[in-house]
């Protein structure tokens, strides 16, 4: 069997966008277990309640879901469990210094294969207010209506 490649969506975050203020993307490996990896392959996880911490020198990701392997036995994982992030260690650093910040967090993005090794984005992010989420909104809504109004000038 021919070893897969490209990048294959397993979880997204979109919610991460809307509540959050993305300042900087990373990539990471993950550490997981052999019954996490069946049940990504799968296509099971949520990243909703999702959140990163650098405890020490080591960054591990918790609150991410992915449920038991169906076909697991007493060796299958436990869903909610914290999972070890495979950072470089200059990221590590920079990550754990702009945390320090107020408002700023890290919280993951998506959760992919890419080749046949699961990987996680994550994002260095900042905490959007009310009337933050309300004014992104707007501008969607008037860039919406600006470009239907286009089409329907162009179209007569």
């Amino acid at each position: 069997m021919a070893k897969p490649t490209g990048r294959t969506l397993v979880a997204a975050n979109r919610k991460a966008r809307h509540d959050y203020v993305i300042e900087d993307v990373f990539e990471a490996g993950i550490v997981l277990m052999g019954t996490e990896v069946k049940a990504l392959r799968a296509g099971r996880a949520s990243l909703v309640d999702g959140w990163c911490e650098i405890d020490g020198n080591e960054a591990w990701l918790h609150g991410i879901h992915i449920p038991e392997y169906a076909q697991g036995t007493w060796t299958n994982h436990a869903p909610r469990r914290k999972r070890k992030l495979l950072l470089h260690r200059d990221e590590i650093d920079r990550l754990a210094s702009k945390i320090h910040d107020k408002g700023q967090t890290i919280v993951p993005l998506s959760l992919y294969f890419l080749d046949g090794r699961a990987k996680v984005e994550i994002a260095l992010a900042r905490g959007k207010k009310d009337w933050d989420k309300r004014q992104a909104l707007r501008e969607r809504q008037d860039n919406l209506e600006s470009q239907r109004a286009m089409r329907e000038r162009r179209d007569r």
